[in-house]
């Protein structure tokens, strides 16, 4: 059977055969398994995630958070099921979009598109903010500086833009390498915590009786715990980009994913055993393991704040990376608008997806920014910022999640029915949807604060609004369907 999408792209209305979407490839073969790995790893941001996500975990879930966060890091390995077995069969720079695109058509495809768009640029619009955020912090604490985060964050993210324009290997690399900084510091800051502890050590941080209120505290916190874990799915992004992505897509999501699970629950154990196992003093904390690293390593907690700072400008840059790759890929096959398809002609970057990407997410910022002001709630400071639009852009990520793993099946039967397993493509796809329907109910729940009550309200919108200009767009489009997915990472 021939793999779909592998035979003659149609070109874009308006365009010549010399400019159609085939012609806009990105370059091949420039990233190994490591490269992606790491890229994954480092899109994660450990540091940052866990800095500014664990004292709300903790205080929800109780002394027994680190089992929160096995929960999570399974319900992670089950999606990263499903996306190996999509990008082992149809790898594509399209990454979900392309995979529930191929299976429920083009309106599927074009609702998918937007909903990542916002999904993800309001996500990666906390990771901006943070970095000029923390660095703000850092420079306050150590050097007296009052520099406002607004300057820092812009300084940063424009450096970060310089370097993804550059080429994908460069700043992947790079990435990398911050990510390897952020994981030293973190490994050696837990184990000089827990050795400090000495004979103080205890196994109540991995009893299920510890977690609070059993069931219900596991499952109020399992939605922050999944969050630690966001950007898992960055090496699909750069399946046309990679070596052998076939295989290297499957091997870097279940490696990062384990050693992520394994890595939060070390720093969990770390933090709840050097707070003396009182979570209400890790909850009153502002960045626990921060405090932890002063109380382990005194002067030399400086290297804690290094990481953060490492991990955030990490994150972004990662992050940028893979996701600027989703709408360039969407822009190619004429989902979205059709110069957001374009590539750098030398550098073969999706320089005009990077640039809208980021400057949307600044504009975000600002207008966030604005609504604070206008709504008497104050000055917005970066630490808030993070929490709210992280958890707004994780609602729609959510739901692309769910999508992808009701399509497998779908998928499997349609495409590649000789390698259909009922294992791999319909109980762990099953599991892994069950799963996330979990953290959306928590996240979308009524009675919580605001302005959390009203995003459910607002992601509603924006699924609407999607569908609506989808069933337009592929109404006048109708050749999109033949386009999506069309374009095979590895094929010639």
């Amino acid at each position: 059977m021939a793999k779909p999408g592998s035979g003659p792209v149609p070109v874009l209305s308006g365009e010549s055969a010399d400019s159609g979407p085939q012609q806009q490839r990105l370059r091949g073969g420039a990233l190994g398994l490591l490269d992606i790995a790491s890229s994954t790893m480092a899109n994660i941001g450990p540091a940052m995630s866990f800095y500014f996500g664990f004292a709300f975990l903790a205080t929800t879930a109780g002394v027994a958070s680190p089992l929160t966060i096995v929960a999570a890091g399974i319900t992670v390995a089950l999606l990263g099921n499903t996306l190996s077995q999509f990008s082992r069969a149809h790898p594509s720079a399209g990454g979900f979009i392309t995979f529930i695109g191929k299976t429920f058509g083009p309106t599927s495809a074009v609702t998918t598109s937007l909903l990542v768009a916002f999904g993800y640029i309001i996500a990666i619009s906390s990771v901006v903010t943070i970095s000029g955020g923390f660095l703000e912090t850092t420079l306050n604490y150590y050097l007296g500086w009052n520099v406002p985060w607004i300057i820092w964050t812009l300084l940063l993210t424009a450096g970060s833009v310089v370097l993804i324009v550059r080429g994908v290997a460069v700043s992947t690399r790079v990435a990398g390498l911050l990510f390897a900084v952020e994981m030293l510091v973190l490994v050696v800051v837990s184990i000089a915590a827990i050795g400090k502890q000495g004979g103080h050590l205890s196994i109540t941080p991995f009893l299920p009786s510890h977690i609070n209120n059993g069931m219900s505290g596991l499952a109020a916190g399992f939605p922050l715990a999944v969050y630690l874990f966001i950007g898992w799915e960055n090496s699909a992004a750069l399946a046309e980009e990679s070596e052998n992505p076939r295989r290297n897509v499957g091997r870097a999501v279940f490696s990062s994913v384990a050693i992520m699970s394994v890595s939060y629950v070390l720093f969990a154990y770390a933090t709840v055993s050097g707070f003396g196992y009182d979570v209400g003093k890790v909850g009153a904390s502002s960045v626990p393991f921060v405090d932890v690293a002063h109380q382990t390593l005194g002067v030399l907690a400086f290297f804690a704040y290094l990481a953060g700072l490492t991990s955030t400008l990490g994150s972004l840059i990662a992050g940028t990376n893979s996701q600027t790759r989703l709408l360039f890929n969407a822009g190619r096959e004429g989902l979205l608008p059709a110069f957001l398809g374009r590539v750098h002609p030398t550098r073969r970057t999706p320089t005009n997806a990077i640039i809208v990407f980021v400057a949307t997410a600044v504009l975000i910022i600002g207008g966030w920014g604005l609504g604070h002001l206008l709504g008497h709630a104050g000055a917005m400071d970066p630490v808030s910022f993070f929490a709210e639009s992280s958890t707004m852009g994780t609602i729609l990520i959510l739901l692309v999640y769910l999508a992808s793993n009701i399509a497998l099946p779908f998928y499997y039967r349609r495409y590649h029915r000789d390698e259909f397993g009922v294992v791999r493509h319909v109980v762990l796809p099953a599991l892994g949807a069950v799963a996330i329907i979990v953290p959306l109910y928590y996240l979308a729940k009524p009675g919580q604060a605001t302005p959390y009550d009203w995003f459910p309200y607002l992601a509603l919108g924006i699924l609407v609004a999607a569908v609506a200009y989808a069933l337009v767009l592929t109404r006048r489009d109708p050749g999109l369907g033949e386009r999506v997915g069309s374009i095979v990472a590895d094929a010639e």
